[in-house]
This record gives structure tokens, sequence and C-alpha cells, in this order.
């Protein structure tokens, strides 16, 4: 614990850090601020269910638990280690807006309506349900997928991480497939598009990945995901 304070009396010290810290908390609160726009409008434009082949040989399950309570842990998750390595903060954070502002630009663009059977999802009166559920509109790509499969690859040399958050991120497209809360195109283009916005969050925030890396003064552009808990 001692070690952890010291990390973050060290680190919040420089102007630097603090700027780029609060300018990622800021794009994320702006990023969910138009992912509920983004929700919203889905619902109101929401089309008709169509035919999926998986689910049509899927059977049934009410995965609502997995869904809220899943994710509650994996914040928790995320919030322990952003404690635990602070150094973390900024690139978590602009990558994680970045991946809530590119899925809301789709589910704003894809309009496809509610599965006939849907898992129920009790969030009333939550964060949760005001700014991320939209009571099954926000079809493409899949968050709850995608989201865990970015934090993969972002602590990807830690191999307990990368386990843990891959493990999660294929629980998860299992669990929305079996409580009807994505189409199956949601699950498997959420892999595909949100390595892309990996990549791209590498390439806009260069300086805050080379500090993640624990390059920040090294002068090299960034390599492998970060190696943080070894």
């Amino acid at each position: 614990m001692k070690k952890i304070i010291n990390k973050h009396k060290s680190i919040w010290k420089q102007k630097l850090f603090v700027f780029s810290a609060f300018s990622g908390i800021l794009m994320f609160a702006g990023s969910l601020l138009i992912n509920y726009w983004a929700n919203n409008y889905a619902v109101e434009v929401s089309s008709n269910s169509v035919t999926d082949m998986l689910l049509d040989n899927l059977p049934f399950i009410n995965t609502s638990i997995v869904f809220v309570q899943g994710s509650l842990v994996f914040v928790l998750l995320v919030l322990f280690l952003l404690v635990r390595e602070p150094k973390s903060i900024p690139f978590v954070f602009k990558s994680t807006a970045l991946f809530v502002l590119v899925r809301s630009i789709f589910v704003s663009l894809t309009h496809l309506g509610p599965l006939p059977q849907q898992a129920v999802i009790d969030s009333s009166n939550t964060v949760f349900n005001t700014l991320i559920y939209s009571a099954g509109a926000d079809y493409f790509f899949s968050g709850h997928t995608g989201l865990p499969f970015l934090f993969a690859l972002i602590f990807w040399k830690n191999y307990y991480l990368r386990l843990i958050f891959l493990f999660s991120s294929i629980i998860a497209g299992f669990s929305v497939l079996l409580g009807r809360m994505h189409y199956s195109i949601d699950v498997m283009a959420a892999f595909f598009i949100t390595y892309g916005i990996y990549q791209i969050a590498r390439s806009f925030f260069k300086k805050d990945y080379n500090l993640f890396l624990g390059k920040e003064n090294a002068g090299v552009e960034g390599g492998e995901p970060a190696q943080i808990g070894k």
C-alpha cells in the first residue's frame, strides 16, 4: 500500500500528467453523454427485429445477472488497476472514451428492433440505466463484449490480466447471445472493431501510451501493450 501511495504522490505532482489525466476523464464523461443521446435516438427510430441463424439455434437463458453484476465487477477491477498503477489513467480513460464514442456512432446508424424474447434488465434509477443501457435498442456492436477485449489488448503483456479480460469478453459475448440482448453479428463484429479502436488509440494518444508503457522518457513509439503487475 505504501508503494502505491508513493506512486500517486510522485506522479500527481507532474503538471503534464494531471492535465492529461483530467482531460482523459473529461473525454470519458463526454463520451457517456454522447452515448446517452445515441441510445435514446436508437430507441426512437428502432425498426423491427430480424432473424438470426445463430440465435435461432441457441436456447434462451435469462443472463441478466451476468449483464449487470458482471459489469459491476468489471468496473471495480478496472478501478483497482488504475489505483494500483496511476500512470495508466490517461491512456485507459482516453481509449475507453474513444471506444464509447465509436460505438455511439455505430448505434446511431444501426436501427434494428429488440428481439422478441429478451432477458429483463432491472437497472431502474441507476447510472447504468441512465447512461449505458437503452432497453435493448443499442445493438451494433456489443459493448459488453468489446470493452473487456479492449482491456485485454491494453494489458496484453500481463498474462493473468490478459486471460481475465479475454475470459470476461467471451463470457459476456455468450451471455448477451443467450439472453437475446444482442444479435450474433453484434458480438462477432465487436472483436474486429475493438482491435481497430485500440490501434487508433495508440496512434492518437501516443504520449499517454508511452507513459503507460513506462517509456515517457525514452523518446520512442509504443511497442507492445503494457506489462502491469509484474
